[in-house]
């Protein structure tokens, strides 16, 4: 795994931020209506989350990425499913953040050739990321299961 997924986001500079800016155009430029572009969000999101920022943020990027890789829901669908959660103004209780953020990141993504090597690459990068948090697993299925009625 490259070291730099490893370390906090404080540590790996403003690198994978520019790279996620790219990666955003091309996503936003996509013209898929799957929207694609939420992937990403939810992706970096995750990977980049830290102990002193408010909780919305990692729970709502792990919420897409569980309904992604585990239900198959599109970014579209799981934009809808950020709304749905975004209308009720709560406090999120922030789950647990994983030191090891999964062996793929930005710039592997951003290493793939565009079009559909870098779309599959996108879906890679949310499984990896997704995989290394297991501990926050339960806490997902069960706010969307208390919120929303998820079965």
């Amino acid at each position: 795994m490259p070291e730099a997924e490893k370390l906090p986001e404080e540590e790996r500079g403003s690198s994978d931020e520019s790279l996620y800016h790219e990666l955003c155009a091309y996503t936003l430029g996509h013209g898929d209506p799957a929207f694609l572009h939420q992937h990403v969000v939810d992706a970096y999101a995750a990977q980049h989350a830290h102990e002193s920022g408010k909780p919305i943020g990692p729970v709502f990027a792990l919420v897409g990425l569980y309904l992604h890789v585990e239900r198959g829901f599109t970014g579209r669908q799981v934009q809808r499913v950020h709304m749905q959660l975004g209308e009720d103004h709560r406090k999120w209780a922030m789950p647990p953040l994983p030191l090891e953020r999964g062996a793929i990141g930005v710039r592997h993504v951003m290493a793939a050739a565009p079009g559909p090597e870098r779309d599959a690459m996108i879906h890679r990068w949310c499984a990896s990321v997704w995989s290394v948090f297991g501990d926050a697993r339960n806490q997902i299925v069960e706010l969307l299961r208390r919120e929303l009625n998820f079965e």
